[in-house]
């Protein structure tokens, strides 16, 4: 390699134009995981004791649980109930507050059909918010 002087200073070979972004990223993650780990916590805003009234503003969510076993019982909210009291009771609901949803939550040896069926009764109420429980699987190895 050939020596070059320029001043003071001894420098070996041609000067490194590139730059190095790796400490960047490194920098720019962690800052992302710090943001991601404390906005949640930005999220509790101000306690304050708002007055009470009588009259409301916003309606209450309505949320049922309607669950059909692998005999093929079907329960809302724990309680036993048939597909025809099931139709009554939704419609019902669907009339006090439209935004009501329902969580549908079925054993997975049950046949397709029976949900479909289930599924067919809810609509038919005018429900639009349906949702399906399920249970995350587990990581292999776990």
């Amino acid at each position: 390699m050939k020596s070059l002087d320029v001043g003071s200073e001894t420098r070996l070979g041609p000067a490194l134009a590139d730059i190095n972004v790796t400490p960047f990223v490194d920098v720019v993650l962690v800052l992302l995981v710090i943001f991601l780990i404390t906005a949640p916590m930005m999220l509790g805003g101000i306690d304050v004791r708002v007055p009470k009234t009588e009259t409301r503003n916003i309606q209450p969510e309505e949320r049922l649980v309607l669950t059909v076993t692998k005999d093929r019982g079907l329960f809302l909210d724990n309680q036993p109930i048939s597909l025809d009291r099931l139709s009554r009771v939704l419609s019902g609901m669907v009339k006090r507050n439209p935004r009501a949803a329902v969580f549908l939550k079925a054993d997975e040896a049950v046949a397709y059909g029976v949900v479909m069926r289930v599924m067919d009764v809810i609509k038919r109420a005018g429900v639009d918010r349906v949702g399906m429980v399920t249970e995350p699987v587990r990581p292999v190895g776990s």
